[in-house]
């Protein structure tokens, strides 16, 4: 079962694993990680909520990643950096949120100063 997802201070555990999907099942609409085939009740709340969990966890750290960009893309020491304005327009995001998360970015950053990468 996935684990909520840290803040800065705790150490990162892995979502749960959301399992491959075959072409064949992408394919079909209905289809949806085999939940359509468990018959269990219980055995399907549970597989349904690891997978909920999952989306979560990866949802979060998605953000983050996001977050780090934007605020990269924001450097002023970058030649070609971005104005939120920019940044929101490539995310999709309105200019208030982009700078939201530009400081959010650099907060992160600034956490991970001195870690190696996969502690990021």
């Amino acid at each position: 079962m996935a684990e909520p997802t840290p803040r800065r201070n705790e150490p990162r555990l892995r979502p749960a694993p959301l399992l491959f999907e075959p072409v064949e099942a992408v394919a079909d609409p209905e289809h949806f990680f085999d939940l359509e085939s468990i018959d269990d009740p219980r055995v399907l709340l549970a597989r349904a909520t690891e997978l909920t969990q999952a989306f979560r966890a990866a949802t979060d750290r998605a953000v983050e990643f996001q977050a780090m960009a934007a605020a990269q893309l924001a450097d002023p020491r970058r030649f070609d950096r971005l104005t939120p304005a920019d940044i929101a327009e490539q995310a999709e995001w309105t200019e208030d949120y982009a700078k939201k998360m530009v400081e959010f970015g650099r907060d992160l950053l600034r956490g991970a100063e001195g870690q190696g990468p996969e502690q990021i």
